[in-house]
């Protein structure tokens, strides 16, 4: 088990650093200067110069990339430019709403999934399959955005039951687990939650029901035991290819929330990483990029490290 982890760490360094180089070359080749959001415009020459300076934007590509990698691995990830507060700072704050809200979402989603997916896979091809595969869909297909707009219209704007938006009356800076701040989660949490909800429950359905056809189950049944004993080994070979889609869901809620955060307000990654793309904040656009994407790469380590002990098959691979 140790050489496997060594191993799937050193498959990771190299991962991580071509997600470094790509999210520096996307956001440098995107159109437009980011300097224009807060030059002056009747700015000289010399300003300019003096401004792009200041931000290292005058040195070649290569160049900018060492720096801002070295300052990366110090901890610095240099100052918004919109703002001028430190991009770490911002970063941090931002990430921790967003994993406050994933986590949220993924209580909500994952149990749910799981339990429509074995439940369909179970009784493949009756009428509680074809239910729980409308209900899977239907998650799947509806843009999350309109169904958190939709959400709020009922239960924030005709009942007044939960609030429209915001982390919280003191902010996310005032977090605390009690109702009075809870309730400003569950709507968006709940939108989020809707497709890791219809993805997971496919994935196991599909999954549970191909178990089902082997041979080994019919072996099983042969050798006297129970319903409940079969369906405990058809689990257990289903978890790592279900971990396996719960892993790649997880990221998607950290790092897929952008709309729902700007519906909700919720002042999280996504809701940062929006606003540095409209007002083209380049410092601020990079860091985030990167910590999402690197957020990424390393639950997928503990996925495929949480897999190998599940099944050990995996480690001979």
């Amino acid at each position: 088990m140790l050489s496997y982890l060594i191993r799937r760490i050193l498959y990771v360094l190299p991962v991580a650093f071509g997600v470094s180089v790509i999210c520096f070359m996307l956001v440098q080749i995107a159109p437009g200067d980011p300097l224009t959001a807060i030059m002056p415009v009747d700015a000289t020459a010399e300003e300019q110069a003096a401004m792009r300076a200041a931000y290292g934007l005058d040195k070649p590509l290569p160049v900018q990339y060492a720096i801002w990698i070295g300052n990366i691995v110090q901890g610095d990830m240099g100052k918004s430019i919109a703002t001028g507060r430190p991009v770490a700072g911002e970063v941090l704050v931002a990430v921790n709403n967003s994993l406050l809200l994933a986590f949220s979402a993924s209580v909500i989603a994952f149990p749910i999934g799981l339990f429509l997916g074995f439940l369909a896979g179970y009784f493949r091809d009756t009428l509680c399959d074809k239910a729980v595969t409308a209900i899977a869909i239907a998650g799947v297909s509806v843009p999350n955005y309109w169904l958190g707009i939709v959400l709020v219209i009922i239960f924030s704007v005709t009942l007044g039951w939960l609030p429209s938006m915001g982390a919280g009356p003191g902010g996310s800076q005032d977090w605390h687990w009690d109702w009075l701040h809870m309730r400003h989660l569950i709507l968006p949490a709940v939108t989020l939650a809707v497709v890791p909800i219809g993805i997971v429950a496919r994935t196991v359905r599909a999954l549970v029901g191909d178990i089902f056809s082997m041979d080994f189950v019919q072996a099983l049944y042969a050798k006297g035991m129970t319903r409940f004993d079969v369906l405990r080994h058809v689990m257990r070979n289903a978890a790592a290819t279900a971990l396996s889609v719960m892993g790649l869901q997880l990221g998607y809620l950290l790092g897929g929330s952008i709309l729902i955060e700007t519906v909700f307000n919720w002042p999280g990654s996504g809701f940062l990483l929006s606003n540095a793309i409209f007002q083209r904040d380049l410092p601020l656009l990079q860091g985030t990029i990167l910590v999402l994407a690197l957020f990424f790469v390393f639950a997928n380590l503990i996925v495929d490290v949480l897999q190998a002990a599940i099944d050990p098959r995996i480690k001979r691979t």
